[in-house]
């Protein structure tokens, strides 16, 4: 396909699974289940941290995050006592337990006291064209608290060779904003032109078919090769091409 064929192909795509009812089988769908900015993004960072494996599992673990959290992310992240916080111990989803559990409501209760938030970090060190180091800044910011070494695996940083792909997907929930419903565009001080794509298994298999992407590994390079091709394709919002990729690699199998 010519550049020209790709953007119409992939346009429709986008058309196609960017719909409202993309988010039933969507971890996006478990920030939507609140209306306070705050609990949206606290719901979607954790949800997002546990997006691998079964999608069926993920929604499943997702809402018992925030059951456990008593449907009240962002009070819970803010007033909860530790003695109350033990109650997180028994949460499990694959390799990410409780006590990575504890520690993500303290981090990010710090972020919150000392740091402004979470937008306020991400907006505050990405740049025009990328949001990679603001995603390396803020897991050292997240992670300057007493912390067990196991779960710092959690948070994926691409200045260490990541596609980080989880937290490309929260970023792209949080900034983009186009009106159909499933991105919130909460955040307005990053570009949705500044995005990655999230690269998994499935958008990376039909990138090398399309020829949006050559290198084999899935990793922080990968990213940046996508992203320069998408770019190409749609320089003002080059992610929303994940639902595309996303869409025809998981629901269509292409």
């Amino acid at each position: 396909m010519t550049l020209v064929e790709k953007r119409e192909f992939l346009d429709f795509k986008v058309e196609e699974f960017n719909q409202p009812e993309f988010i039933e089988t969507d971890p996006v769908q478990i920030p939507h289940l609140f209306d306070k900015k705050e609990d949206i993004e606290i719901a979607g960072f954790l949800v997002a941290t546990i997006a691998w494996g079964n999608r069926k599992t993920i929604l499943k673990n997702g809402k018992r995050m925030m059951e456990m959290l008593g449907n009240s992310p962002f009070d819970f992240v803010m007033n909860t006592s530790e003695k109350e916080r033990a109650q997180l111990g028994d949460f499990v989803h694959r390799t990410f337990n409780g006590e990575d559990f504890k520690f993500f409501t303290r981090g990010l209760r710090h972020i919150y006291k000392n740091y402004g938030g979470l937008e306020n970090v991400f907006t505050k060190y990405a740049s025009e064209d990328s949001t990679q180091f603001a995603i390396h800044k803020f897991k050292s910011l997240f992670f300057e608290i007493d912390h067990l070494k196991r779960t710092e695996k959690h948070v994926s940083d691409p200045l260490n060779k990541s596609a980080a792909k989880r937290i490309n997907m929260f970023l792209r929930w949080m900034v983009r904003n186009d009106q159909q419903g499933v991105d919130f565009g909460l955040w307005k001080g990053i570009s949705p032109a500044a995005l990655s794509c999230p690269l998994d298994v499935h958008s990376g298999r039909v990138a090398r078919k399309l020829k949006l992407l050559t290198r084999k590994q899935n990793d922080d390079k990968a990213v940046a090769e996508l992203d320069k091709n998408l770019r190409q394709l749609d320089p003002k919002d080059p992610v929303k091409y994940d639902f595309a990729l996303f869409g025809l690699g998981v629901f269509e199998k292409f």
